[in-house]
């Protein structure tokens, strides 16, 4: 039997820094060396070069000839930007969503079934991507395909700030877990305006936090 090939060398490096960078072992403000990568990963500088260029086009890094990338920090600026344009589409997508098909209301069962056991093994980096999974299943069943895929673009940016303030506030993994129960039962009692104002609280506790103002 054929053995699958292994993937290209310049994707194992992209793959390797996004993640380091998203899950903030790459924290903003850390230069890397393509000598560093190359090493860490067991490729050349070639495929290294490649992928710190796509990163960068992804707005991850800042390359500096004969430096190194420098990984950029999460701005205020750009989490309020985010924070604004999730409370856009969640808002409305909720209200679309409900009232919700049981399969909805099953996988948001699960999704918050599995941050809690993620946030009892503290690993942050798994509790953020389940955080985004549960509010990306409720835009997805609101039935706009083009919503859903403009909200998958902010995919990136939402892990990475949701371990920044996890990190930064460790109370907030047990109240982000409360506020995503508060969230499910609104829409499985059908409430969509209580869903919504829900979303609205939950996701509008980033900005707060930003600005030292959360409770």
């Amino acid at each position: 039997m054929c053995m699958p090939s292994a993937p290209p060398a310049a994707d194992r490096v992209y793959t390797h820094v996004k993640q380091a960078v998203l899950d903030r072992r790459y924290q903003g403000g850390t230069l890397l060396t393509e000598g560093e990568l190359a090493e860490a990963v067991g490729v050349s500088r070639t495929p290294v070069r490649e992928a710190l260029l796509k990163l960068e086009m992804e707005g991850l890094l800042k390359l500096y000839p004969k430096k190194g990338a420098l990984v950029l920090a999460v701005s205020a600026q750009e989490i309020a930007d985010v924070v604004e344009t999730r409370l856009l589409v969640e808002e409305f997508a909720v209200r679309k969503a409900v009232p919700a098909p049981a399969r909805l209301v099953q996988r948001l069962e699960e999704l918050l079934d599995e941050q809690r056991r993620r946030a009892d093994e503290g690993d942050l980096a798994a509790v953020a991507v389940t955080d985004r999974c549960f509010h990306a299943e409720i835009v997805r069943h609101a039935g706009n395909e083009i919503l859903s895929r403009l909200y998958d673009q902010m995919r990136d940016r939402q892990l990475r700030m949701g371990v920044a303030v996890m990190e930064a506030h460790p109370d907030r993994v047990a109240k982000n877990i409360t506020e995503h129960a508060e969230i499910l039962d609104a829409v499985r009692a059908g409430d969509a305006e209580g869903a919504a104002r829900c979303v609205r609280r939950h996701v509008s506790r980033v900005k707060d936090l930003v600005r030292g103002e959360d409770r």
